[in-house]
This record gives C-alpha cells, sequence and structure tokens, in this order.
C-alpha cells in the first residue's frame, strides 16, 4: 500500500516538473514565427501628453537675449528622491491644467493634452515665430514614471528618463519578476486623460509584442500577481497560524484550569 502511494506522489511530482517551465519561459514559440508574423508586431511608439503632467520646455535662438521672456525663472523644486531627474527638468515647468492646456508666456494658453511632444513643439515654435525669427522648442515630460507591485524584485515607482519604455525594457530595470511570478497575466493600470482602463498581458506568449500595453505610458501600474503555488502556500500557511492560536488558547486555557483546581486542593 505504501509503494503505490510513493508511486503517485512521484508520479504526481514528475507531472508538476514537467509543467511548471511552461509558466517561466518567456515568449514560447517566437522561434517558429514566420517573418510576416514578426512584421505585424511592430510598433510605432509617440508618447501623448496626458492631463496634469509637469513639462519642462526651453525656447532658444540665435540671440539668447531674445528669447528670454519664453524662459522665465524655474518653478520646479527638486526634492531628494529626484536627484537624478534630467538637467533639462531645471528648465521652466508647466502643468498641463484639467482643461489640457498649458499658460505659456507671451502666448497665453496653449492645448497639450492628447498631442504628441513633436505636435507641442511644432505648435509652439509656429506662435512663437510671430515675434522671434526661427526659434528652437525643447519640451520634456517631467513626471514620466510607472509604478511596479507585486511578483518583481524591486518593486516600487520607476523615473522614465526618455521618455519612452516597453514592458520588457521596465521589467528589466526591476530586476525582472520573481519565480513566483504569474508571467501569463500581467495587469496593467493606465490613467487615460483621467478615465481608468486597464489590459492584461500574457509574457510566455510572443503576442505581447504586438499589445497595445507593450509599450508603458506615464503613471502606468504594474501589478504582477503570485502564481497558484505561491497562493496555495499562502493560504496553507494562514490556516497553520491560524490553528496554531487556537492551539495555544487551548493550552492556555486548560493551564489556567489546572492551577485554579490545584489551588482550591490545597486550601
Amino acid at each position: 500500500m505504501k509503494s503505490k502511494l510513493l508511486s503517485v506522489l512521484l508520479l504526481i511530482s514528475l507531472l508538476f516538473s514537467c509543467t511548471t517551465p511552461k509558466d517561466v519561459l518567456y515568449f514560447q514559440g517566437l522561434d517558429s514565427l514566420t517573418k510576416e508574423q514578426l512584421a505585424q508586431m511592430d510598433q510605432i511608439y509617440s508618447s501623448r501628453i496626458a492631463l496634469n503632467d509637469l513639462l519642462s520646455i526651453t525656447v532658444s535662438a540665435w540671440d539668447p537675449t531674445i528669447v528670454v521672456p519664453f524662459n522665465p525663472p524655474s518653478t520646479y523644486r527638486l526634492t531628494p528622491g529626484d536627484m537624478e531627474l534630467n538637467p533639462s527638468e531645471y528648465a521652466p515647468t508647466y502643468l498641463v491644467d484639467s482643461d489640457g492646456t498649458i499658460t505659456f508666456p507671451v502666448i497665453g494658453k496653449v492645448q497639450a493634452a492628447g498631442l504628441s511632444k513633436e505636435e507641442l513643439v511644432n505648435n509652439l515654435q509656429s506662435k512663437i515665430s510671430h515675434y522671434v525669427k526661427d526659434p528652437i522648442v525643447t519640451v520634456y515630460i517631467v513626471n514620466y514614471k510607472i509604478t511596479f507591485m507585486g511578483e518583481v524584485s524591486r518593486p516600487g515607482a520607476m523615473t522614465v528618463k526618455n521618455e519612452k519604455i516597453s514592458l520588457i525594457d521596465a521589467l528589466g530595470q526591476a530586476g525582472d519578476l520573481t519565480i513566483n511570478a504569474n508571467r501569463k497575466n500581467i495587469l496593467i493600470i493606465r490613467d487615460n486623460n483621467g478615465v481608468k482602463e486597464y489590459g492584461r498581458v500574457d509574457l510566455t506568449d510572443p503576442a505581447v509584442f504586438a499589445s497595445p500595453y507593450y509599450y508603458l505610458r506615464q503613471n502606468d501600474v504594474i501589478y504582477v500577481e503570485p502564481n497558484v503555488a505561491k497562493q496555495r502556500n499562502a493560504r496553507y500557511s494562514q490556516g497553520q497560524q491560524f490553528s496554531i492560536s487556537i492551539f495555544s488558547a487551548i493550552i492556555s486555557a486548560l493551564s489556567l484550569v489546572t492551577t485554579i483546581v490545584v489551588a482550591a486542593a490545597n486550601m
């Protein structure tokens, strides 16, 4: 009987050992994809400015003195956590208001939300050219950050300096997923101009490269849930702790009753 039980347990362990790598390996089947299939996964990405973004904007020209009115002193104040930001972020900064505009010197309100950086640059250069010949405008998104939660090696907020980052690049900077991560159901929560939306991606499937969530946007939150094995262990640990607590309470009660009985007998 014992030998049959051991055989069954061994068979189960072998089955688990065979299926576990399929849940761990990234981009399974990538080598078998055709060139046409790979070409369909190519994406052209351009970051879009969103509400509440903080923009660093500088204006330059052949004569720096003539663009001084367009470059007021910076109002951005560094905090200890911002010491690794780009030098451009010391330049004048502008908050994208709830109506999607920024208030720019001399020009006034300018639409920003929903535009790419290139579109905003072209718009500003067109307006400034009425005052300055051949102005050069540079725009950076200062608060371009993403946040990792769950089964990653280094969870927390991450500042993106080049304003373009893929999920794979971000995971690499976060130290990759832990061995307990569910790689087939990564949740990405996105704020689309005040409207919350979310999507899920499977890192074991090469189709992730074609996902609209492959390239991350500012303020994205990436949550990596634990795999089934860790969830099962967590439930077992909680149940075990509960049983130990009940057992300790019973022992304490019995000890108290024994003490009372012994004291009563000696009276």
